[in-house]
């Protein structure tokens, strides 16, 4: 086992006000604060760059779909290129000073992009503002920078996430965790359409630049191991292994790993599930509901809502159940809802399910995280984690394009009848991720029988794992 953060001890947090225990200690809290502002700013400057493109920089072009779906892809390709080696970096550096330079980076990032919204004059440019289209290069290689920048981040925030929680609380701030994030998805598109058409796009981006501010202040305030050097100074530092022998080292270990492939696995699976729900599911509202299209908009509040309400209930019951019986009864439960949803042909039960499959994907997600740092020695952590997010990442734009695919083409004019039913083509590849989803919570279930986290004793909770 690492060692941990003397702040994370029950000692120590039991001599904390309320509020602190409740946060589980001082570090984890400054941590748990500075990314909840993040994320807010992260879903503002999301909204904000496809209202920017859609409505100022592309408005009424043909391509202006491919200009906005250009935003996305900046986002995601570091992801693939980088975060596999960015994890070798947290193992090897100072995990805190990595999460500082990020923030500072991508702060400066920001707000150096404000200079292509026009608000001030550019004296090196005729009229003092950049053409539509250097205003849209401007964005694509701030977006890809500051990707960048969180595939460093990243692997460092999960890694500093378990030196400064204890086993018994990971759980807890997992929970919390997708709590802030799941806020932040509902309230940011409101607050980011506020912002931009009541007072500019410039400001907009601001808000996010600050928010990396205010996390960078929160991380420089904490006190913590920095990294598996620092936490085990036992360890010379002639030890230390070439960068690509450590890199093969991790996927070695990761591979190696009953817990860890099960995770991956059942992930994969979910997010296939998850991308193919989310991009059929406009299709499945006329299709098979047989209601105006504009009532994806309420399903998908729904499913805000219940993955809102799951990492709530996560957070504190998922002890008294056992962390890996929720992941796979999560799973399960879920595919089976997926299963019965396929076959609805109404709104109101369908905005029922929707929001029980929110509620079921935040359980499952809130589980995998104290499964992964139980399963990881420390000097693992950052690589771990660097091999788990872009697999995610993968399995996502997998389900969308996949699914996209398939009912565009293979699965088209498909129309049967089985058994009396009517089946079409959204609502077989439903019933068919609903099913893989039944097989891996069932694999779940299975493959981590047996595995134990330790309970957190504050909560009440049992030792059901």
């Amino acid at each position: 086992m690492s060692r941990l953060s003397p702040e994370a001890s029950p000692t120590s947090a039991a001599s904390l006000p309320w509020a602190l225990r409740f946060l589980i200690n001082r570090n984890f809290a400054l941590l748990w604060s500075g990314q909840t502002i993040s994320s807010l700013g992260d879903s503002v400057f999301a909204i904000t760059l496809v209202l920017w493109v859609a409505t100022r920089i592309a408005v009424g072009q043909p391509w202006a779909p491919l200009a906005v779906s250009g935003v996305l892809l900046a986002t995601i390709v570091p992801e693939f290129l980088v975060s596999p080696l960015a994890g070798v970096v947290a193992d090897r550096l100072n995990r805190r000073r990595i999460m500082l330079e990020m923030d500072a980076t991508r702060a400066v990032l920001i707000a150096l992009l404000v200079l292509a919204t026009g608000i001030l004059p550019l004296p090196l440019v005729a009229g003092g503002k950049l053409p539509l289209a250097w205003q849209l290069g401007a964005i694509y290689g701030v977006v890809f920078l500051a990707s960048v920048c969180s595939q460093f981040f990243n692997p460092a925030l999960f890694a500093i996430t378990a030196v400064t929680v204890a086993e018994p609380q990971r759980t807890r701030a997992s929970g919390l965790r997708q709590t802030s994030a799941s806020m932040a998805g509902l309230v940011g598109p409101a607050v980011a359409a506020a912002l931009f058409f009541g007072t500019g796009v410039a400001w907009a981006l601001l808000v996010n630049a600050a928010s990396f501010a205010v996390s960078f202040v929160c991380i420089a305030a904490m006190r913590v191991p920095t990294g598996p050097r620092e936490a085990e100074p036992h360890e010379p530092p002639a030890r230390q292994e070439g960068f690509w022998r450590e890199f093969g080292a991790g996927w070695r270990f990761y591979f190696g790993s009953r817990i860890l492939v099960t995770l991956l696995i059942t992930a994969v699976l979910s997010l296939i599930a998850f991308g193919a729900l989310n991009t059929l599911d406009i299709f499945f509202v006329a299709q098979n509901l047989h209601t105006n299209p504009g009532f994806y908009a309420v399903l998908m509040s729904a499913q805000g809502l219940g993955l809102l309400i799951g990492a709530i209930v996560a957070t504190g019951f998922a002890h008294r159940i056992g962390v890996a019986r929720v992941l796979g009864l999560s799973l399960l439960v879920w595919g089976i809802t997926l299963l019965v949803y396929a076959r609805l042909t109404e709104i109101a039960p369908a905005l029922a399910l929707m929001g029980l499959i929110g509620f079921l994907l935040s359980m499952a997600q809130v589980a995998e995280t104290p499964l992964l740092m139980h399963a990881t020695p420390e000097k693992f952590l950052g690589r771990v984690s660097s091999v788990f997010v872009p697999a995610l990442s993968a399995a996502e734009l997998g389900g969308i394009a996949l699914s996209g695919y398939l009912a565009s083409t293979v699965l088209r004019h498909f129309h049967a009848t089985v058994l009396g039913i009517t089946i079409g083509p959204v609502d077989t590849i439903f019933t068919a991720t609903g099913a893989a989803l039944v097989a891996a919570g069932l694999y779940a279930l299975v493959r981590l029988r047996g595995v134990r986290i330790a309970p957190d004793e504050g909560s009440g909770a049992d030792r059901a794992d």
